[in-house]
């Protein structure tokens, strides 16, 4: 832990070690060396548990920093943003996850140096944000196979594309549609699916972009109603999906909305931003506009 005096350039840093590949202890070097070239302070923090990055990132706002950066993956993320909702502090994110979907909606640097130099020198933007059963959401949460998935996802200590690949083809065929009910905007509409995305940003991560309309400044989600997919039919879905025009398929409904109710048949897994989040029958969706401040690249225009 590193303590410095000065709170109106000081900057929080809030890192998961055992994100992604692990943590480098040359990185806490980096951190402070480039932190000082742009005269900045700095106070390095690592979390130690789920939960922990909120109440640090709490702790943060309590003692004003001028930044709080997150360093992990989209469950760090998450956690941090938590504790800053409705904040004047500026968020900034150097991801470190499996997937680092949000990171790369928002053109932030996956490289870690660049990423750093972005939270000291980007520009902050205002984003929306949403709630699930009032948790909190930042980039795509999911009912049904790709809840399951992240509910067995990192079971058996090995993450990273692909053991998320492996696991796709392994719970793929005995995993069975659904029956969702919506409602939204006075009107109730049932549907038979296999996975509903609710996409603030665009992608879950790795280039998968399950909502390639998705923006996260237009107030609204973009609603992804996905049926069960044939084997032949896998190639060009996924083909659909790494080139944005999954929305384009006649195996997928799409909806752009503010806030709406789900029911399912049958309690059903689910994740928030990734992570794991239990089982559930009943979904309420809300978007909390512009309620969270984020650091992106000067040069991103259209988020």
């Amino acid at each position: 832990m590193i303590f410095l005096n000065s709170l109106n350039k000081q900057i929080l840093f809030i890192i998961n070690k055992f994100a992604g590949h692990g943590f480098d202890p040359k990185v806490e070097g980096k951190i402070i060396d480039q932190c000082a070239n742009h005269g900045y302070e700095c106070t390095i923090e690592f979390t130690q548990g789920k939960g922990h990055a909120t109440l640090l990132a709490k702790e943060g706002i309590e003692k004003q920093f001028s930044k709080i950066i997150a360093v992990g993956g989209d469950g760090t993320v998450n956690e941090v943003a938590q504790a800053m909702i409705h904040q004047n502090i500026p968020m900034g994110i150097i991801p470190k996850g499996s997937g680092n979907g949000l990171s790369r909606h928002l053109g932030i640097p996956l490289h870690y140096s660049r990423a750093l130099e972005n939270a000291l020198t980007g520009k902050t933007v205002s984003v929306d944000t949403f709630l699930v059963n009032n948790r909190l959401s930042l980039n795509v949460s999911g009912v049904g196979f790709d809840g399951h998935i992240a509910n067995m996802f990192g079971k058996d200590g090995k993450r990273g594309l692909s053991g998320y690949a492996k696991l796709i083809l392994k719970e793929f065929f005995s995993f069975h549609p659904f029956t969702l009910t919506i409602n939204s905007t006075g009107t109730e509409s049932k549907h038979r699916v296999f996975i509903t995305a609710f996409a603030n940003s665009s992608q879950y991560g790795n280039n998968a972009k399950i909502a390639p309309l998705a923006s996260v400044q237009d107030g609204k989600l973009d609603v992804m109603l996905i049926e069960k997919i044939s084997p032949w039919q896998s190639i060009s879905f996924l083909q659909k999906m790494l080139s944005g025009n999954i929305h384009q398929s006649s195996l997928c409904e799409y909806y752009s909305v503010s806030e709406l109710v789900c029911h399912t048949s049958k309690e059903m897994p689910y994740h928030i931003d990734g992570e794991a989040s239990g089982f559930a029958q009943q979904f309420e969706i809300k978007v909390l506009p512009a309620s969270l401040k984020l650091i992106i690249p000067a040069t991103v225009q259209v988020i």
